[in-house]
């Protein structure tokens, strides 16, 4: 009569041991974990910046011509309109590519 009884508390001891486990294990990975990066969550601007066209293109307002090109292809890519991309999207990267390289136009396509 005991020994089912030890049984079932044995299997419960084990389930509420694995639980606190589990938590901690996911509160432990979070915390000591990288960061998501945030993107920005505001829209375009009217007339595009070098601020603006950096975060675009995911890089600093300063950097080398080669960074500012890898970078363009890789959202390029991303955002082709043949690949399902949006062309308001892939006029934007390109005129932030522009703004960045040196070729700055007084307004966007759209």
């Amino acid at each position: 009569m005991a020994t089912p009884l030890i049984a079932g508390l044995t299997v419960a001891a084990a389930a509420m041991g694995g639980r606190y486990m589990v938590l901690a294990w996911n509160n432990l990975s979070r915390t000591a974990g990288p960061r998501m990066r945030r993107f920005y969550p505001g829209g375009f601007e009217h007339q595009m910046t070098r601020r603006e066209a950096a975060l675009i293109l995911g890089i600093r307002e300063h950097v080398a011509l080669e960074k500012i090109k890898a970078a363009h292809r890789k959202v390029m890519v991303a955002n082709h309109p043949d690949a399902g991309g949006s062309h308001y999207l892939a006029s934007k990267i390109n005129e932030a590519k522009d703004m960045l390289v040196g070729k700055s136009k007084t307004g966007g396509v759209f």
